[in-house]
């Protein structure tokens, strides 16, 4: 059966006594990888065994018919407890829910009780949480752009609707001038969520006040950090509140025509934002007389190449026209002199969505929450070694501390168990940004605050490292994936982030010596320098931030030829602990390459000359009397 399907199913069998109830089965990435569709069919199946008459859509006027309603929705953040499913209007929400576990729900609903076993609880207290009004993840979180996404079904325009969608964009386009429009962001003081922190209202001004008839307003939706995964989430959990936004910029801006860039790697995101498209054209919201008004609207979604560097406007705009996405200098910039010539405001995901709100609530309600000079909500994707992965949203200004050890649930250790002292450091704005420390827990996450720690929002991507990570490698990950993404237009760029790969490449593996860090700073500073482009500027900031903050880890790696924490397996110095060994052969009949020596029943011993470190002997020794590897 079609989980995806719409119509209606009834059971030939007796309907059992069930009021309206509305079961909500997440269907953000996270979770369909995990099982999602399958917990669907489950709910399917188990209601026509129970007689219970299943609805798999809501009726367009928002009420909920006896039985059970079965709808999906979009990413609900909490990633790390999926597949999530949320019983209402009870508000219980369920985690790591399998087909398996769907029965006993299911009887839990007809009897109005509830299966505590699949509840959210807390490590500690062992305590029961019943849904998102009680879990700490959720009420220390303030959420306006995710409001929505993890309850209304994102392929249902009638749920949008409902939930004053496109109020907004009527009132842009028919009781507000451009001016106005303009006028109410440039209050607001929204800045791009994007990275860059350019006021969204300037922008937006600026390309209102060019000549011409023909203008653009283009979505950026190129994602491309890795483990970020906001605007994702949000055009496959709330794709209409995007279309919305662009419909808002192009009224403000005089344009007609919008097209949202998504990245290629997004399926699911691509296959709901057309979707959505094609059902506000129907609607009548798009098209060729939008809102009744005359003025005509289009909105195309296109698939980028998966290229990082497409994330710069210029070279998204290159990418579109059909070139190769380079970037261009600027000035003229894109809102003077954009797509195919024309004037273009290009804005992300999340600042789009925030425009909607703005519009429909007034500047001075966006103000609240903040900062003064860093207004409003910020949405972050926070992973790596945290209790609690997933999609959250803050105000900015909200610490580290809080985000990390109150939201996050706190730092894992490497068996995987919540370690007050294992907090190591956090990478804020992926390949473009920097890390945080231990002195940074209580820095407002905010542009300026960021950027004077040497690192900065980005998208809003947050990876959390605990001690066990050698920093030396992680600020080699990153360079290795900027110097990949270099579109190879400067020469700063394209050979500066290849030699300083290689002298990282040099520490890690026991060639470096005392010159070697002075040239990586010194070579760091000159490709920010001289680079072009957004990417080649920031590509040395996780090498620049590690080595301000972890300069003894380098040194270790140079002068002592070790890793500190042995992650690096070309300076290790495996050894065998002769109190633990007891001779019992295992590490020697697992060695490849005959570099252990020893007789049965007596302590062994490697040599380091033969030794590849491949750690087939710490994997077969089972009294871990291997060290070093």
């Amino acid at each position: 059966m079609n989980p995806e399907s719409t119509r209606n199913q009834t059971s030939k069998a007796a309907p059992a006594p069930v009021t309206a109830r509305r079961v909500i089965i997440c269907a953000g990435t996270g979770c369909v990888a995990n099982g999602a569709w399958k917990v669907m069919k489950a709910f399917e199946e188990q209601s026509a065994k129970a007689g219970i008459t299943l609805h798999l859509q809501m009726k367009p006027e928002g009420q909920a018919p006896d039985g059970l309603t079965l709808t999906k929705s979009g990413c609900q953040g909490f990633c790390q407890k999926g597949p999530l499913v949320t019983v209402m209007p009870e508000d219980t929400l369920y985690t790591h829910v399998k087909p398996d576990d769907v029965p006993e729900i299911v009887k839990a609903i007809v009897e109005g009780t509830v299966v505590e076993r699949l509840l959210c609880t807390d490590p500690t207290t062992k305590a029961h949480f019943s849904g998102q009004k009680e879990i700490p993840f959720y009420t220390r979180q303030q959420r306006f752009v995710l409001k929505e996404c993890g309850f209304i079904d994102p392929e249902d325009i009638h749920e949008y609707l409902r939930h004053d969608g496109y109020k907004a964009a009527r009132k842009a386009w028919l009781e507000m001038t451009p001016e106005q429009l303009c006028e109410e962001l440039l209050a607001s003081g929204l800045r791009g969520r994007g990275g860059g922190g350019f006021p969204t209202g300037r922008k937006w001004d600026l390309a209102r006040k060019q000549p011409g008839d023909k203008k653009y307003v283009i979505c950026n939706a190129d994602e491309g950090d890795p483990g970020a995964f906001m605007n994702r989430s949000v055009m496959e959990g709330n794709p209409h509140s995007v279309i919305e936004g662009l419909m808002v910029a192009a009224r403000a801006i005089g344009a007609d025509a919008t097209l949202v860039y998504v990245r290629t790697e997004y399926p699911l995101a691509v296959q709901r934002m057309r979707k959505a498209v094609e059902d506000a054209e129907k609607m009548g919201l798009l098209g060729p007389d939008a809102f009744g008004t005359g003025r005509p609207l289009t909105c195309e979604v296109m698939e980028g190449a998966g290229a990082f560097v497409c994330g710069e406007e210029t070279a998204m705009i290159n990418s579109i026209q059909g070139g190769r996405g380079m970037p261009s200098p600027k000035p003229p910039f894109p809102a003077q002199r954009g797509l195919w010539g024309k004037p273009t405001i290009i804005n992300n995901v999340e600042t789009l969505v925030h425009a909607v709100r703005i519009i429909k609530e007034g500047a001075a309600s966006f103000r609240k929450l903040g900062s003064e000079k860093s207004p409003g909500t910020k949405t972050f994707a926070l992973t790596g070694h945290v209790v609690n992965t997933g999609l959250i949203e803050v105000p900015f200004g909200t610490t580290l501390r809080e985000v990390v050890l109150n939201i996050g649930g706190g730092v894992t250790n490497e068996q995987g168990k919540p370690d007050p002292k294992a907090f190591k450091a956090v990478q804020i704005g992926g390949p473009s940004g920097g890390c945080l420390t231990t002195e940074h827990l209580d820095l407002p996450l905010d542009f300026d605050s960021l950027r004077s720690a040497g690192a900065m929002v980005g998208s809003g991507g947050l990876v959390v490292m605990n001690q066990k990570t050698c920093m030396v490698s992680i600020a080699r990950f990153f360079m290795d994936f900027t110097q990949r993404e270099s579109c190879g237009k400067c020469v700063l760029c394209r050979e500066g982030t290849r030699q300083m790969l290689a002298l990282l490449d040099d520490v890690i593996e026991g060639r470096a010596d005392a010159n070697t860090l002075v040239l990586l700073e010194k070579l760091g500073h000159a490709v920010a320098k001289g680079s072009l482009c957004g990417l080649g500027k920031t590509a040395p900031n996780p090498v620049l931030s590690t080595l301000r903050h972890f300069r003894g880890e380098y040194e270790a790696h140079v002068f002592d030829k070790r890793c500190p924490t042995g992650q690096c397996k070309a300076l290790a110095k495996p050894s065998i602990d002769p109190e633990k060994c007891r001779g019992c052969g295992l590490c020697l009949k697992a060695c490849p390459v005959g570099a252990i020596k020893g007789e049965r029943k007596v302590a062994h011993v490697i040599d380091e000359a033969l030794c590849i470190k491949c750690g087939a002997c710490a994997t077969a020794c089972k009294l871990g009397a291997v060290q070093g590897i």
